[in-house]
């Protein structure tokens, strides 16, 4: 049973309204639920932990949806008709809508919800190496050598930290959200089956917060070599990601026809980037994974292996390259116009 993407027929969609839904859903600035990356309850320690030293991070993060979301997603609508249709009771007590939408933090045996998306969405949970992360803070930092630093930092990285210079598992946390892994919310939630999430215009838009190096001077956009990693590793992401999920569906349905077409356009999108970079093999070999299984259903051992070629790819680009090389790319990399919010600007705070 092949998923055509180019015939909403093939799945059952034969009115131009069904185009129009699904054009929306792909479409809509919004944050998916379920599937995130998951963070031990246990094991939060909750924004203002790095708020001490991170201010300006903090006050960047107040400023998007993500922070917003704690107190604007249980009052809307349609976040509520989703949950009842799921057996949802309130939107902030079960998991099915705590795992993207929230920080859940543990306290005296209890989960409970304590912000919107924040700093441990993102980076993991934090109690395991936010100490060692913040080792060599203030003063200290001047007197570490290089050495140490490296040290430091992969210490921090093996007890989970997700850093930004861990390009493919901090886009496998976004897209974990972005893209929703759970058929039945889709096809009996009516939730959107995932964002039109693309890592650079999310990533430089409302959600930046580069100060740190800067001292909160300048919140630094990223330069035009991670801006290519970001794009090139993102696409990737969305390939491997929309395989998995395709292979997951079960029935002719808006989930699966949706994952489906992320695929294929995320293949189309790579075919691109292999062309205006040949001097990365690795693209091309993702997209010889991504052709290698049909998207059909009842496919999931073929898909799953296409996908697990695909990351195989990303964690061998993650480790090879630095975007220096991949001036190609730069005409494909959406620009600010296309950025999803506007990035705080630095201020001091006190």
């Amino acid at each position: 049973m092949v998923l055509r993407v180019h015939s909403l027929r093939s799945l059952g969609f034969g009115r131009l309204s069904s185009v129009l839904y699904l054009c929306g859903v792909l479409m809509t600035f919004g944050f998916a639920a379920f599937g995130a990356v998951a963070s031990d309850p246990a094991k939060i320690v909750g924004p203002n932990a790095c708020a001490e030293c991170h201010k300006q991070e903090a006050e960047a993060w107040k400023g998007t949806h993500h922070f917003k979301t704690f107190r604007e997603m249980p009052r809307k609508t349609e976040a509520n008709e989703i949950a009842k249709r799921m057996g949802v009771r309130r939107v902030k007590s079960e998991s099915l809508c705590l795992n993207c939408h929230f920080t859940v933090q543990q306290k005296d045996n209890k989960e409970e919800p304590i912000t919107g998306i924040s700093c441990e969405s993102c980076h993991s949970a934090g109690k395991d190496w936010i100490k060692v992360h913040s080792g060599y803070s203030g003063k200290k930092a001047q007197t570490e050598s290089k050495a140490e630093a490296a040290t430091r930092w992969k210490l921090a990285e093996s007890k989970g930290m997700i850093r930004p210079s861990s390009v493919y598992r901090l886009a496998k946390n976004c897209y974990s959200c972005h893209v929703v892994p759970r058929e039945d919310l889709v096809n009996k939630g009516g939730h959107r089956a995932g964002s039109a999430f693309e890592l650079v215009s999310w990533s430089q838009g409302e959600v930046r917060h580069n100060t740190w190096h800067s001292k909160g001077k300048e919140n630094v956009p990223a330069s035009a070599a991670r801006k290519r990693m970001l794009y090139l590793v993102g696409l990737g992401v969305e390939l491997e990601t929309a395989l998995r999920a395709v292979g997951k569906a079960t029935v002719r349905k808006p989930y699966a026809f949706e994952m489906a077409m992320r695929a294929d356009r995320a293949r189309k999108q790579l075919a691109a980037a292999a062309k205006a970079v040949p001097n990365v093999p690795e693209i091309a070999k993702m997209l010889e994974f991504g052709h290698s299984a049909g998207l059909k259903l009842n496919n999931e051992g073929p898909l799953t292996a296409a996908a697990d070629g695909v990351s195989k790819m990303l964690v061998s680009v993650s480790e090879k390259y630095d975007g220096s090389t991949m001036a190609g790319l730069d005409s494909l990399i959406p620009g600010p116009d296309k950025f999803k919010g506007t990035a705080r600007k630095a201020s001091a705070v006190n």
